[in-house]
């Protein structure tokens, strides 16, 4: 019995000392799993923000990945950040695991847009409300708008045509922000598209200022602005049910939604939609078609081979009609090549904000639960493994698609733009336009790059607009 109970004990205390080892050897896999990545927190408080959003966001990016890797830390607007600058990270974080992470904006923006605009949230609601918004940007929808579309890119380009210089991305905001306002409402009374666009001129100021309510601010003045949004969209939402308009745009969707338990939005879930499909349309779109103008001013060669495909439509495809269809929309593959190179190249949205729910392990990282993560889109596109010289601007290398997760500027997974068909529909409609009926000549020096803060040629691109004398041939 002696002996047994010797064995007994002997095969606890050795079970027991098994076991204290290979705790310790976890414990320390775990602590060598779990180690921040490296990287520089910068100044207390504000740390790398103003490095960040007033240097070159190439070489800001760029320096930080050639020191650390594809995964540093920092430290962006008061708050700690992973960066990620990966194709492989981007997908792990917008697609495979994006449970894992939740959108994330400072508080003061949104209550600029709205708590309850779709690319706030997750969940249910989110699935809800971006399947709304989709069904709104359809093809089948999208290609109906054509006729307005073309109406406005003419307005637009005739306006610019008077002999002035003009900010060419100022006005490619006012192109894009009518184009959003027809994709929304359809058919707008000229007086409430004027006040929605007074209105939100004021609200976009104050977007990216110190969040301070004192009267007289620039956000301060914001808030107000949004508060008469709320007030105008409201009647004409009160409008638009009075007069029971059969209408195919999101605001009549949006009207109409009803969930399976059979609640309808609110008026204050529609505005705040509204104004995120406003800032989402509006600012992206002009900045890429800016970077169009400089880049097409840059290269002669590739503007005539661009106007050449743009004027063999007018020549071969105009009937009678004379207007644009979505069949020729199709028949630009050059152009269209220009518009996915200058959406590489410019990098207009270079990152985006997500924030962990969870610790979470990556690549032997640590990435602390409430950190800010940050997919870098434009360290992805500027990357020599996936676009060979990618400081050059070469639309002929989208003949043949880019590797996967290589290209992602309008995102990925569950929270990407919905909007981006519409987006390159009207891009390729102006670019129709403008290239067979008008020419343009740059003003002042266009390399420098301001950021405001999308990254945009500097004073907006200054550039003169001439009609030319042969344009009534593409007219319809």
């Amino acid at each position: 019995m002696k002996l047994l109970a010797t064995i007994f004990y002997s095969i606890i205390f050795l079970s027991s000392l098994f076991s204290y080892y290979f705790f310790r050897k976890e414990k320390r896999l775990h602590k060598t799993r779990a180690k921040l990545p490296p990287g520089s927190m910068g100044w207390p408080c504000i740390g790398e923000t103003l490095q960040m959003y007033t240097q070159d966001p190439n070489v800001f990016f760029a320096s930080k990945q050639k020191r650390y890797g594809d995964i540093f830390k920092t430290q962006i607007l008061g708050y700690p950040c992973v960066m990620l600058a990966s194709p492989e990270a981007a997908r792990f974080v917008l697609v495979s695991q994006a449970h894992l992470f939740k959108p994330t904006y400072p508080k003061s923006k949104e209550k600029l847009i709205g708590p309850s605009a779709l690319f706030f949230h997750t969940g249910d609601y989110h699935a809800r409300m971006r399947k709304l918004v989709q069904s709104s940007f359809s093809p089948e929808v999208t290609r109906k708008l054509i006729p307005e579309i073309e109406k406005i890119a003419l307005s637009s380009l005739e306006s610019w045509a008077n002999g002035q210089v003009i900010n060419t991305f100022h006005e490619m905001k006012k192109f894009a922000f009518e184009v959003g306002v027809l994709s929304i409402f359809g058919q707008l009374n000229k007086t409430y598209t004027n006040k929605l666009k007074e209105n939100y001129s004021i609200l976009e100021k104050g977007y990216n200022c110190f969040p301070t309510k004192l009267p007289g601010t620039a956000y301060h003045r914001s808030l107000m602005a949004r508060r008469r949004l709320n007030q105008i969209l409201s009647e004409i939402m009160n409008e638009r049910k009075e007069k029971k308009l059969v209408t195919n745009n999101l605001l009549r969707h949006m009207l109409n939604f009803k969930d399976e338990k059979g609640n309808t939005l609110s008026d204050e879930q529609i505005a705040d939609n509204i104004i995120g499909v406003l800032f989402a349309a509006q600012d992206t779109t002009a900045s890429v078609l800016t970077w169009i103008l400089k880049y097409l001013s840059d290269d002669p060669k590739l503007l005539d081979m661009v106007k050449g495909e743009q004027k063999a439509i007018c020549e071969s495809e105009y009937g009678e009609n004379r207007s644009l269809t979505w069949s020729m929309t199709r028949k630009m593959p050059l152009t269209y090549r220009v518009i996915l190179e200058s959406l590489r190249k410019a990098s207009v949205i270079s990152f985006t904000f997500r924030e962990a729910v969870v610790d979470i392990e990556y690549e032997g990282y640590l990435i602390p639960k409430g950190w800010k993560v940050m997919p870098l889109f434009r360290n992805i596109h500027h990357n020599p493994e996936f676009f060979a010289e990618p400081e050059n601007f070469d639309p002929f290398r989208f003949e043949n698609p880019p590797k996967p997760n290589t290209y992602i500027p309008f995102g990925n997974g569950i929270h990407a733009c919905p909007g981006n068909e519409l987006a390159k529909l009207e891009m390729l409609v102006l670019l129709h336009h403008m290239l067979t009926k008008f020419r343009w000549e740059l003003v002042g020096p266009s390399d420098l790059v301001q950021y405001s803060p999308f990254p945009v040629p500097e004073q907006g691109l200054r550039a003169r607009f001439i009609k030319e004398p042969t344009a009534n041939k593409c007219y319809f």
